[in-house]
């Protein structure tokens, strides 16, 4: 196979098969020894069982075919059409040949053999099938006790069709096994095969309602069926504890096949843009002066205390003015006297 297929539910319909196949012979030949319509009502129910197992059997190889470039999400959905396929096999060959013998029996009354290998044959029967049964239930108590949930919940909303059919179909058999038991009982104790006819018609209803349900299950996952919604809060969950997600706004699941899901999720994100940078303020150009070329502080973004230096040039030496004292208007200015004297000394 070019993908590894569930062990477990491959096990559990090829026990169911092999069981029902063997049932299907001895149902038939105690069948037309006996002549009656339960009996040949049962080995129908059993063919139309064997064939299911062998429909949901091509179900699990197709289904686990790996994903391919046509088909990117595997074919997993293929598994729901072989499993459809088998329960209107069980509709059409099952309850169509029990009902309709029933209603033959009833109307013609007629019954010729011995009831006692009927009672041989049905309680064989009857072990083989709680055989096969078991095995299912086991296996739907494993699966139950994994997603924590009860058996009950688990068959009513399972995707592995296989265990599903397989555990209804049992079921269905070995109920079946008793009305078959109770209508030849009864044939033989009143000695009118009416009772005989009436359990075949029941069997056919019987089996009516299993195709029935089956039917229904696969189609809606051939449909595109959500997860149960338990599951689909928990993914939700595992989802918002992302640190990148704030919020989920949308959350959409669906079966692809036994044990593929698809999520979409549509979701506000945690993490918000970074701030736009601020503009710096434009700066005017360069204006030459006679002192050397420099950039106005004022007018650049560069920080005071980080502007360029202008640039040094020497000092020009200027000339300094010998200021005169201004002349005392009330002291007469000195005279200069003849050149070798010195000045006059003041007057007595």
């Amino acid at each position: 196979m070019p993908q590894a297929i569930k062990t477990e539910s491959v096990g559990t319909v090829v026990v169911a098969g092999a069981a029902n196949l063997a049932i299907a012979v001895a149902k038939l030949i105690a069948g037309l020894i006996s002549g009656s319509a339960a009996m040949l009502s049962e080995a129908a129910h059993s063919v139309a069982d064997t064939t299911t197992e062998v429909l949901l059997y091509q179900a699990l190889r197709r289904g686990a075919r790996p994903a391919d470039s046509r088909h990117p999400f595997g074919y997993g959905k293929e598994s729901y059409v072989w499993a459809f396929f088998a329960a209107m096999f069980t509709f059409v060959a099952g309850a169509g040949f029990a009902v309709t013998h029933g209603v033959t029996t009833i109307l013609v009354h007629q019954h010729s053999g011995d009831y006692l290998i009927s009672y041989i044959v049905l309680g064989v029967s009857f072990v083989i099938e709680s055989i096969s049964l078991s095995r299912a239930v086991r296996q739907v108590r494993r699966e139950s006790r994994r997603w924590r949930t009860t058996p009950r919940r688990f068959l009513r909303l399972t995707a592995d069709t296989t265990v599903k059919a397989v555990f209804l179909e049992d079921s269905a058999a070995l109920i079946g096994l008793l009305l078959a038991g109770l209508g030849v009982g009864l044939s033989q104790a009143t000695g009118d095969e009416v009772w005989d006819g009436v359990a075949s018609i029941l069997i056919g209803l019987l089996l009516l309602t299993v195709a029935g349900i089956l039917a229904s299950n696969n189609l809606s996952l051939l449909v595109g069926r959500a997860v149960p919604a338990r599951l689909g809060r928990e993914i939700e969950q595992e989802l918002a504890e992302l640190p990148e997600v704030e919020r989920i706004d949308t959350l959409l699941t669906m079966q692809l096949g036994p044990d593929d899901i698809l999520v979409a999720r549509r979701s506000t994100s945690a993490t918000r843009p970074p701030a736009r940078p601020s503009r710096p303020p434009p700066t005017r150009p360069n204006v030459d002066s006679p002192r050397g070329s420099r950039r106005s502080a004022t007018s650049s973004s560069t920080p005071p205390d980080r502007c360029p230096a202008p640039s040094a040039r020497p000092a020009t030496p200027r000339p300094v003015r010998a200021r005169t004292p201004a002349a005392n208007p009330t002291r007469p200015e000195p005279r200069a006297g003849p050149p070798g004297r010195g000045a006059p000394g003041p007057r007595g």
